[in-house]
């Protein structure tokens, strides 16, 4: 049997695969300790300089399986209860990683999958991309980390809006939303999101983690704290073996090599 999340490596690269196509690439409780799975090894491995979540078929991630709802009929509380909580710890796992995550996002995504988009650093969009809430139409709400990304991205005016009216939006609105950062051409999607995974695997690692945690944190603190961390981090970044070969590759003129 198929596995429904798959690990692909590129070098440095790890892809995250959603690969149940014929599904829409819905999760349900197997589909999620998959999921679950596949993070774990990622994050444990440290020769994984960045990672790639991708998937099969022509739909990124519909969200919950709506057939597994439907089953679990009056058990349904009770499982959502079990498995979203490893879920939501596997998704803080991989948006928090200490290495640039990429998203690529083939076609229609809606519910949990938005979150499960969105985690990512840098979000690539095919033309083909559609984005709906969805749970509200179902009488549910927002998992996976969907309701923070989308406001973060989008604001919290529009992220209610998305989720209250559950209406469309294609990709190209999605980018005027800073909801993706980038749309290219359903049959470039691949090649683009797989050659900047490459780019930042080879970027200098330790100095990208500090951004991310500089970045992601910036919200969250005031602007002291938030120079006060720049000069730990800066300091501690000089220390570090990338700072000095990118420093001589520049007066080389050559392109850095961070080992």
């Amino acid at each position: 049997m198929t596995a429904p999340v798959l690990i692909e490596r590129d070098g440095h690269v790890a892809a995250i695969v959603l690969n149940r196509p014929e599904q829409s690439n819905a999760m349900d409780p197997e589909a999620s300790k998959a999921l679950i799975d596949c993070i774990d090894e990622v994050a444990a491995d440290t020769a994984v300089r960045a990672v790639l979540l991708r998937a099969n078929g022509k739909h990124f991630c519909a969200g919950g399986s709506i057939a597994f709802f439907d089953q679990a009929g009056a058990e349904l509380p009770r499982m959502l209860e079990q498995f979203i909580g490893p879920l939501h710890a596997a998704i803080h796992k991989l948006a928090t990683l200490p290495v640039p995550v990429v998203s690529a996002v083939n076609g229609p995504v809606g519910g949990g999958g938005i979150g499960l988009a969105l985690c990512a650093d840098i979000v690539l969009a095919a033309g083909s991309m559609k984005l709906r809430g969805g749970y509200s139409a179902i009488g549910l709400t927002p998992d996976a980390g969907a309701s923070w990304l989308l406001a973060r991205r989008a604001g919290a005016a529009r992220a209610k809006q998305i989720f209250f009216t559950n209406a469309p939006l294609s990709a190209q609105q999605c980018l005027a939303f800073a909801i993706v950062d980038e749309v290219v051409a359903d049959e470039e999607l691949a090649a683009r999101a797989a050659s900047l995974a490459r780019t930042l695997a080879q970027g200098a690692t330790g100095a990208l983690a500090h951004i991310k945690r500089l970045v992601d944190g910036a919200h969250e603190r005031s602007l002291g704290a938030q120079l006060d961390m720049e000069h730990r981090l800066m300091v501690d970044a000089a220390a570090a073996t990338h700072a000095a070969e990118g420093i001589a590759a520049f007066r080389e003129k050559r392109a850095p090599r961070f080992v």
